[in-house]
């Protein structure tokens, strides 16, 4: 286990992810004018996801701003206010709807410093829902991590409980450069869509901030590494935990952030177990998975015994319950791979 998740002031409260993100915006906002939020249903509506609930009541209108149904121009509103100074957070109500402002996204958010020579700064979250397992199928229920990772200019994050969404959220309001905010739907907390156990933690009241770039080991094992993000953080501690019935430790590691990507905790843990499963809800093919594994190859393939990779397969995710759950990794699916590595 975490140091971080054995830290005796997270003893105080216990959050769900979606008001740990509301609890270090409110917070940001609080101490900082130049902080403001805006996008599709985040002010009377609080967000789909909830990931703004409660914002309204205490900043009003002119920093929780409800936005026209045109990402291209709120995000690139965005990223003029950023530039101009400001510290926008901007929802992208779904990661699938990246097509129809991608130009504002990454060849100007992402872009910019670079472009004008670092003479502009464009310090923006943009904070947008991931996954699927809730039947929205193939236009909103999409991860994508791989698509921004792949890109230049842009950090990236993805917490997997209210601690580190808390954490990663403090840190990427006062990050100088654009980040990426991914969470998933799944692990927000909503009465509607069940989160799966763990993503509720201890969070601490005072404000903290967790580093980008620091991967966290959830499990701590010896057979086997398990590497992974989000939701499927909680179906590989739930398969680790099937795993162990069987004489199998596997050790499991949130990756936290994508840009930059802790590569150095992944090669220890390989080097000590010989045994890599890399699990993504993110497509299989030129994605997280394949990125992971690569790097793994280049600095450790002489400690490297056995890999194997769980993903998405490279089809539009299904309407059907029955076919989402199919080709959605599982806790089976991660467990039966693991055992394909220790024969």
């Amino acid at each position: 286990m975490s140091q971080e998740s054995q830290d005796p002031q997270a003893a105080e409260r216990e959050l769900t992810m979606s008001r740990a993100m509301v609890d270090a915006i409110a917070a940001e906002m609080r101490a900082n004018d130049e902080v403001f939020v805006m996008g599709e249903d985040i002010a009377d509506y609080g967000g789909i996801f909830d990931s703004t609930e409660g914002l309204l009541e205490e900043f009003g209108r002119d920093r929780i701003m409800d936005v026209p149904i045109s990402e291209t121009a709120f995000i690139g509103a965005g990223v003029g206010a950023a530039q101009a100074g400001m510290r926008p957070i901007a929802e992208l109500m779904f990661a699938d709807f990246f097509g129809v402002c991608m130009d504002q996204i990454y060849n100007n958010m992402a872009k910019n410093t670079y472009m004008s020579g670092g003479s502009v700064s464009v310090p923006m979250v943009l904070m947008t829902a991931v996954g699927g397992t809730y039947d929205d199928a193939a236009q909103h229920s999409q991860t994508l991590y791989g698509t921004f990772a792949h890109l230049p200019g842009m950090k990236v994050v993805v917490p997997s409980t209210a601690y580190d969404a808390k954490g990663l959220m403090h840190s990427a309001v006062r990050d100088d450069d654009p980040v990426v905010y991914m969470f998933h739907k799944r692990l927000m907390g909503l009465g509607w869509m069940p989160a799966p156990d763990g993503p509720k933690t201890p969070v601490p009241r005072d404000d903290y901030t967790i580093p980008f770039g620091e991967a966290d080991v959830k499990r701590e094992g010896s057979d086997v590494s398990i590497v992974t993000l989000g939701l499927h953080v909680h179906r590989a501690m739930r398969a680790a935990e099937e795993l162990a019935d069987d004489g199998v430790d596997a050790e499991v590691i949130d990756l936290r952030t994508l840009k930059p990507l802790d590569t150095e905790t992944v090669l220890e843990s390989v080097r000590k177990t010989g045994r890599l499963v890399v699990v993504d809800e993110d497509y299989r093919s030129y994605g997280v998975t394949g990125e992971i594994v690569a790097r793994v190859a280049e600095d450790a393939l002489a400690d490297l015994d056995a890999v194997r990779r769980v993903a998405m397969p490279d089809v539009p995710i299904p309407y059907a319950r029955p076919l989402e759950t199919e080709v959605n990794p599982g806790v089976d699916d991660i467990a039966a791979a693991v055992r394909e590595t220790q024969g």
